[in-house]
């Protein structure tokens, strides 16, 4: 029992950490490291069948066993396997975070994620359209404004309830920061504060953090889009079942 308190206070700390590296960071205005997006193929994997495993790895395989996997293209996100059970993994690039994030171009990012059928519906079309946009040259005020018009017509849905997604990969790389990776659920939920959630307090395994961007300043540039609060769960295993208290 110990052991596994131990293991979730150490997954909590990596999942502080990240977050408040990165508003630390915009705060500094601390994104030189990456300040521009790199040669598109420095983001793409050339193993089409690792980078399957990897997008596999961020669910249980009771899970992703019979989820739809897509791989990254030169022009978006492809479909590699088709799925039966309405899960899609992949593996999410920087420019899929908020947009102020200041690792959003890092090369080095391989998030991979495995969203449920909800999130499949309505997350994954604004991560196509940015990625088909990012992949295509367009600038964050053409993305934004993409997003707004894409709303407003209906063609982007709404934020179904019960959206949330599987980042459990042992793989995985989230961050620059600590062990760069941690285990954790994701929900997306349409609430504008974290503490209906009891988020961000002392004790407890649940952290929130904004969709579009990190900062509240930023709030004039999300207007005409939906708010979109997420809450991360931090787990204490891989989704291998191995405790991620171990040293990788």
């Amino acid at each position: 029992m110990r052991e596994l308190q131990i293991g979730r206070s150490k997954t909590r700390f990596a999942l502080l950490v990240l977050l408040a590296t990165a508003q630390q960071a915009i705060a500094q205005d601390a994104g030189v490291a990456y300040p521009r997006i790199a040669p598109i193929e420095q983001y793409l994997m050339s193993d089409r069948a690792a980078e399957v495993a990897l997008a596999r790895s961020a669910a249980p395989e009771s899970v992703s066993r019979d989820a739809t996997i897509l791989v990254l293209g030169r022009e978006g996100y492809e479909t590699a396997v088709a799925g039966s059970n309405g899960f899609v993994c992949m593996v999410d690039r920087g420019w899929t975070g908020p947009f102020d994030w200041p690792e959003r171009w890092s090369p080095k990012v391989r998030a991979a994620a495995c969203l449920n059928p909800q999130a499949a519906r309505s997350i994954l079309p604004i991560a196509h359209l940015r990625t088909r946009m990012v992949l295509a040259g367009h600038s964050d005020a053409e993305i934004l404004s993409a997003l707004r018009t894409a709303f407003a017509q209906g063609l982007l849905p709404a934020l179904e309830s019960g959206a949330m997604a599987y980042m459990m990969s042992k793989s995985a790389y989230l961050t620059d920061e600590g062990e760069h990776n941690l285990p954790h659920l994701m929900f997306y939920t349409r609430l504008e504060n974290g503490a209906d959630w009891g988020a961000n307090v002392a004790g407890s395994p649940v952290m929130a953090s904004p969709y579009w961007y990190f900062t509240p300043e930023a709030e004039r540039r999300v207007q005409g889009l939906p708010p979109v609060l997420v809450f991360l769960v931090a787990l204490s295993n891989w989704s291998d079942g191995t405790s991620a208290s171990r040293t990788q």
